[in-house]
């Protein structure tokens, strides 16, 4: 279905990126990965899929980085088709307590990257008559948690933007969307599993009982699988016509 597609995903060395970069290699998109893990074994996972794969370091909080990123691409697999903004960070605490340096990180990485990217690829899509933006925003996107005012703030900005970038786009063949999940079993995830665990002296299991309890009434996780099947629906001719939505895949946390 993508096949002959170039398709660059920030923040895929793991997690939520690397499951969207191969659903969509799956379907033959090219892909360039991005991110601080292992980019090795990204590659060789992606590689192992019979499409041509590419990694760039660019730190996301950085616009000359961005920019050197998105030609690389262009270079070493043609033009960028798919857009997918998943690079974010996070940081836990009261507002009168947040380092103003995690603030200004937060903003810059989860909402101001997308700017770039955006900027930068919009052009070429406009151009050769096809494009698809997809943005990871958050269930903190469409609702709020306490001690997280600067993800909150970065993941409502992206749907906001989404929206806007979506109406500029509206008549062209270029469609803007986001995806907000709930709780996904990440490395990142993992780690907070494990912090609770080790905080109330239980075991991994109640563990992620009791953190999917306080907010995911499915009592399940949503898979990077599922979000990467979501992203290729959105590069599929169905998804035309979806534009400036934001799909909360959340186990029905924002229904409540």
């Amino acid at each position: 279905m993508l096949k002959a597609k170039t398709a660059l995903v920030t923040g895929s060395t793991s997690g939520i990126g690397l499951g969207i970069a191969k659903s969509l290699a799956r379907q033959g998109a090219n892909i360039m990965l991005n991110g601080f893990g292992d980019s090795e074994a990204a590659l060789a996972e992606v590689r192992a899929l019979g499409v041509r794969v590419s990694y760039h370091g660019a730190d996301m909080s950085k616009p000359a980085e961005i920019e050197q990123m998105m030609r690389a691409a262009e270079a070493e697999l043609g033009a960028v088709d798919i857009l997918v903004n998943n690079a974010g960070i996070q940081h836990v605490a009261a507002v009168e307590d947040f380092p103003p340096e995690k603030w200004d990180a937060i903003i810059a990485i989860n909402l101001s990257s997308a700017f770039h990217t955006t900027r930068l690829a919009l052009p070429g899509m406009k151009q050769r008559g096809w494009g698809r933006i997809i943005n990871l925003a958050s269930v903190h996107g469409l609702v709020a948690s306490a001690q997280k005012s600067a993800y909150v703030a970065a993941k409502h900005g992206l749907v906001g933007f989404t929206k806007s970038v979506a109406l500029e786009t509206a008549t062209s063949p270029v469609t803007v969307n986001a995806i907000c999940p709930g709780w996904v079993l990440t490395p990142l995830v993992e780690k907070q599993v494990q912090a609770r665990a080790q905080a109330d002296g239980i075991d991994i299991e109640e563990a992620k009982r009791r953190l999917l309890g306080d907010k995911q009434p499915s009592m399940q996780f949503t898979t990077p699988e599922q979000l990467g099947e979501l992203a290729v629906f959105l590069c599929s001719g169905a998804a035309d016509n979806i534009r400036g939505a934001a799909f909360n895949v959340d186990g029905g946390w924002a229904a409540q």
